[in-house]
């Protein structure tokens, strides 16, 4: 057995108990070959455990998406942390919910995380706890945090849509009105 192996195995044996029974390490291949592994967490504090386990595996901290997910009739935030280790994925899903409210930081753990949490605080009002610089990157602090995804859908705004007309949205959002 290698080394890769033994690590990879190790990682899997501590994230399966983080994750919801019915969600644990789902694996897929894609057609080159990539290895996927997805675990939906139980609640949003395992992150923390999740990510220290990738942390001490040498993994590193690809990707954060955030997204809204319809559940019954609710629409609930859900995180997806994308993590590589040796060629193969492992992506942790965090549900937010009324219970679950917000989720910790894991930038102490992988300081490229802090910009990708700033930036869901700041533009989606997705709560992270304890964030060692909770600063906004962009928007004035008179804006309600999470305002664009109230107001205008991540897909159109990625869709280009970061023009004046945009401005115009959020300004009459808050209830003003910029001159022209």
């Amino acid at each position: 057995m290698d080394i890769q192996n033994t690590s990879h195995e190790h990682l899997l044996s501590a994230l399966k108990p983080l994750a919801k029974e019915q969600h644990i390490a789902q694996h897929t291949n894609d057609a080159f070959g990539n290895s996927f592994y997805w675990f939906q967490l139980d609640m949003p504090d395992n992150l923390l455990e999740a990510a220290r386990s990738l942390h001490d595996a040498g993994a590193r901290l690809a990707m954060i998406s955030a997204y809204t997910k319809q559940q019954e009739a609710k629409r609930n935030k859900e995180v997806a942390y994308h993590f590589e280790l040796g060629g193969v994925t492992y992506t942790l899903l965090v549900l937010l919910s009324d219970a679950f409210p917000d989720m910790p930081s894991i930038t102490p753990l992988f300081r490229n995380a802090d910009w990708h949490e700033r930036e869901m605080m700041e533009l989606y009002g997705v709560p992270v706890r304890n964030h060692p610089n909770p600063r906004r990157l962009f928007l004035d602090e008179t804006l309600d945090a999470g305002l664009l995804g109230s107001i205008v859908p991540l897909s159109v705004m990625m869709n280009g849509a970061c023009t004046k007309d945009l401005w115009e949205r959020v300004m009459e959002s808050k209830g003003t009105k910029e001159n022209s």
